[in-house]
């Protein structure tokens, strides 16, 4: 637990509420992240989950606006650089680095001495790694930390990423040897770039499913480099028995699906940690590689705030609270009041 924490000033009213629509900031009159049509929508990434249609005005880090863009088709969209702050109603409003995808921020409010931070997903390495051209997660002091919590149990504690890409490298490079294809499934926004920058291109063609192209050409034009890619169908029999296919788990079949049939099959996510997962797609292999804090990274992330309270969504909402509780901090869901704190656990 830090040594150090902010000190809550005098206020009764929270600064972020949970409503129908999603997070809302009474005092500002705005969304965050937001499930349904709102006036006012504060995006953390774009992610289907987080931006949806229909808002009538969006705010977003700048990094991220071609993402969102390619998602949503025309909207009206105002961004700010990280770091950068405006004010609205009379509460500052600042975007800082999440490190899960391109453009992803945690959503910094400030209103009347209090400072209340809204993480959104993030990416938080308790090795100290951050994602290959992503702008890393930057701890920001608040009083209040709303945290995700996707992955909030001691089960889940990642690798370092050079051995996941090492274990990749290896399995690819095992069946173009047999000619035959390595089709891996992937998020189109965030792990599919993740794993062009990260495997070795030199073992052969990168091929990507048609909902990954234009996210790819997002991070192009955002400045992220990756390897050069094709489409699937666009390979020759022999080239395709040594590509890298890389697709998301919910894409159709694409018209090189006979080429494929024999093809060994694995899947990217954090998922993969557990092993019902990889049996019951009927996988080759799952490889642990995730976008997301894991057990170590969220309570790092939480403690470098130097928060008083934590609230927590998405994910394993009661085992973070309880184990937070039980390490003396304040902690609760939206819809619980918080625990009381216990003696701090040696």
């Amino acid at each position: 637990m830090p040594q150090t924490h902010f000190v809550m000033a005098l206020a009764t009213e929270p600064l972020i509420v949970q409503r129908p629509e999603g997070l809302y900031c009474p005092v500002g009159d705005f969304f965050i992240d937001p499930m349904r049509k709102v006036d006012r929508a504060v995006i953390t990434h774009a992610h289907s989950d987080h931006a949806r249609t229909g808002h009538r005005h969006y705010l977003c880090a700048a990094p991220g606006e071609a993402v969102l863009r390619a998602r949503l088709g025309r909207i009206t969209l105002q961004t700010l650089a990280y770091g950068e702050q405006i004010e609205h109603h009379g509460v500052k409003l600042s975007l800082h680095p999440a490190g899960h995808v391109l453009g992803s921020a945690q959503v910094r409010l400030e209103h009347q001495g209090r400072v209340w931070v809204a993480s959104g997903d993030y990416f938080c390495s308790a090795l100290g790694e951050a994602q290959s051209g992503l702008a890393p997660f930057e701890p920001v002091p608040c009083h209040v930390f709303i945290t995700e919590s996707t992955f909030a149990l001691p089960l889940y504690q990642w690798r370092p990423q050079a051995e996941v890409f090492d274990d990749i490298n290896a399995w690819w490079q095992a069946n173009a040897a047999q000619g035959r294809p390595s089709v891996i499934m992937a998020y189109s926004l965030g792990k599919a770039q993740r794993l062009q920058g990260g495997v070795d291109a030199s073992i052969g063609p990168i091929a990507v499913h048609g909902a990954v192209a234009p996210i790819n050409a997002a991070y192009a034009a955002a400045g992220v480099a990756l390897p050069p890619t094709v489409p699937v169908d666009a390979l020759s029999p022999a080239d395709l028995g040594r590509a890298l296919v890389i697709g998301p788990p919910t894409a159709s079949a694409p018209a090189a699906a006979d080429a494929l049939a024999q093809a060994s099959r694995a899947f990217a996510s954090g998922w993969m940690a557990l092993r019902s997962r990889r049996r019951a797609q009927g996988l080759d292999r799952g490889f642990v590689l995730s976008d997301h804090a894991d057990w170590p990274g969220l309570l790092r992330a939480i403690d470098a705030t130097g928060c008083e309270q934590v609230i927590v969504t998405h994910g394993q909402t009661d085992a973070l609270v309880r184990f937070l509780s039980e390490q003396g901090r304040q902690a609760r869901t939206f819809n619980k009041p918080p625990q009381p704190a216990s003696t701090p656990v040696a």
